[in-house]
């Protein structure tokens, strides 16, 4: 498992001291601390019969283990640089299966058989950590449950309720689409190269909203207009959006900003935006 950290795209590489190279184009920073494996895999609790597929494996030290203990494995890896070390730490198994591939343009729903839900399980670079859970997110009718290391101010934003001051636009598009459960932290020194940023594990379960959602495109629109502008009241941040008859239909006071809304809350308003009668010329 390698590690995505906050540095943006680059061409330096670092040297690590087993002579291969994480590269800050990818974002990687490998795992090498055994305790902290330990600890993904006891969160993760696979089973033999398990479909998982881990997301970057980096030189394998979760995906060595990991195999060893389901004998089949499926991994999607994008540096052709780690393959070859990849495979040298789960002894060249004929039970991995790598895919050479972006991730966030990986298609993860044709692995799945009939009748078949996926686990997902790895590290999401911090650079694109936003879009690739919303690519997995839209395979959601796939995926069992996914469990990721990302650093720890996204871990924070995506399980932050209303109120905290982590709380924006991802914590509610996540808690319409899935259970989020920040599960444990992780240093720097758990990396080669040790990462300028703390790390996080989380537990996702993909699963339909309590309440309800009459169109998603429109629920993240107005979201993502609310938290465009969070620190102003909703009345001027959704004032092209919402009419003021339709704060009072949803129970929403305009006066209030978007970070003391639910998702609740958020759909209520949506709603009434899909809903409206389509007008014609």
């Amino acid at each position: 498992m390698s590690r995505g950290s906050s540095e943006g795209p680059g061409a330096s590489q670092y040297a690590t001291r087993e002579g291969a190279y994480a590269k800050k184009r990818f974002g990687q920073h490998f795992l090498h601390d055994g305790r902290i494996i330990a600890r993904i895999l006891n969160a993760l609790d696979p089973k033999p019969a398990d479909r998982i597929i881990e997301i970057g494996p980096g030189r394998g030290a979760l995906t060595a283990p990991l195999l060893a203990r389901i004998g089949q494995l499926e991994v999607v890896e994008i540096d052709r640089d780690v393959i070859e070390p990849l495979r040298e730490a789960c002894g060249h198994s004929d039970g991995l299966t790598i895919h050479m591939a972006d991730a966030l343009e990986f298609d993860f729903a044709a692995l799945a058989r009939p009748g078949e839900l996926l686990r997902l399980i790895g590290n999401l670079p911090y650079n694109i950590s936003t879009p690739l859970l919303f690519h997995l997110l839209e395979q959601a009718h796939v995926v069992k449950d996914m469990l990721f290391m990302l650093q720890k101010e996204v871990v924070d934003r995506m399980a932050a309720a209303p109120g905290e001051d982590a709380y924006g636009r991802l914590s509610v598009a996540l808690a319409a689409r899935a259970e989020v459960t920040h599960l444990f932290n992780v240093g720097p020194g758990a990396f080669n190269p040790p990462p300028q940023v703390d790390s996080a594990i989380v537990y996702l379960v993909p699963r339909p909203p309590a309440f309800e959602i009459v169109d998603i495109r429109v629920f993240d629109k107005v979201v993502a207009a609310a938290f465009g502008q969070r620190r102003k009241q909703l009345g001027n941040s959704l004032r092209t959006m919402v009419t003021p008859e339709e704060f009072v239909q949803a129970g929403i006071d305009p006066r209030e900003r978007a970070e003391r809304l639910s998702a609740e809350d958020f759909a209520r308003v949506a709603n009434l935006i899909a809903r409206r009668p389509i007008e014609h010329p």
